[in-house]
């Protein structure tokens, strides 16, 4: 059945005198944080505020289930208390400025902050009923169900075909690997570009390519989310734009959540919006979440409006 998060959430929380939907239109920030944005300095975040949620407007189930989640690298806190929802077969976006915690987050999805000397994860990030912070869940697990596509395209020094079926063969995949091969290129939106050359290395192909390649390969190993940490930065504008109509399309199969700092492609490809901050510590946390369009039209904290409008980031 599906569920709406945030019911659930004020179910389950502490009782307390919820705000009526007209007294959380206005969100406003620290009397100064106006000012400050505009002249481009210090940004203030209370950490006891809680972020602002929009009520969604579909009845979606959830991927995921962040609640209190922080970071750390050694005794450096990364991001902060962090409660939000991923909607399945729904493209999420991570926007805000550069150092606000967005990869950071991302990684936490599926343990890749694990490989890091000295972090850890705190809080509860529920997935298909177990909490992946549990240090009891196999990471590598973890990673296989929930895939990720790096910011600088990254496919191995094999052929096309190989990069493809290499995650797919470690993993134990006794079906036919020519029809996985080619059903993950298709689904990467590669296949007839490639078909004829499968032999060819994989570091032979353009940028957008390569990065579609990596998709492909994310994809051979059969995922349930697929995380992409600024997939289109280093692409040109038509390979960008081929990345994130495979975006749309990939959607419909998996749950996609996306770090970008393109402000119109998070309006273009995402169905939800998540808006980070970090404040003069360097500290993360959430401002707003919810449905993208009502992000970018109807922002309800003034923070998020100033950063989508560009006074700050």
């Amino acid at each position: 059945m599906a569920r709406n998060f945030f019911t659930m959430m004020k179910s389950t929380a502490p009782s307390a005198t919820e705000p009526s939907t007209a007294e959380r239109t206005v969100a406003p920030p620290p009397p100064s944080m106006k000012q400050d944005a505009a002249a481009g300095v210090g940004v203030h975040l209370d950490p006891t505020l809680e972020a602002v949620r929009h009520d969604f407007t579909e009845e979606v189930e959830m991927a995921l289930e962040l609640r209190d989640v922080s970071a750390f690298y050694g005794s450096f806190q990364a991001i902060d208390r962090i409660t939000l929802p991923v909607p399945r077969n729904r493209v999420t976006a991570l926007i805000g400025p550069s150092g606000c915690g967005k990869s950071t987050l991302l990684r936490c999805f599926n343990r890749m902050n694990d490989l890091i000397p000295g972090a850890r994860i705190t809080g509860r990030i529920d997935f298909g009923g177990r909490n992946l912070v549990d240090p009891n869940v196999d990471a590598v697990e973890v990673r296989r169900r929930i895939g990720m596509v790096f910011q600088k395209p990254n496919p191995f020094p094999k052929s096309i075909y190989e990069n493809v079926a290499f995650g797919a063969r470690i993993n134990g995949y006794s079906g036919d690997m020519d029809r996985l091969v080619e059903d993950s290129l298709r689904r990467a939106a590669l296949w007839d570009e490639v078909k004829d050359e499968l032999d060819k290395s994989g570091l032979a192909l353009s940028g957008g390519q390569q990065q579609r390649l990596c998709i492909g390969r994310a994809i051979a190993v059969q995922p349930e989310i697929i995380l992409m940490d600024e997939p289109a930065s280093a692409l040109d504008p038509v390979a960008t734009l081929k990345i994130e109509d495979l975006m749309r399309e990939l959607a419909e199969d998996y749950t996609i959540v996306v770090v970008t700092h393109n402000m119109q492609q998070a309006g273009r490809v995402s169905d939800y919006t998540a808006f980070l901050l970090a404040g003069e510590e360097r500290v993360g946390r959430l401002v707003e979440f919810g449905p993208t369009q009502d992000i970018f039209t109807n922002p309800l904290d003034q923070r998020t409006e100033d950063y989508i409008t560009g006074r700050y980031g």
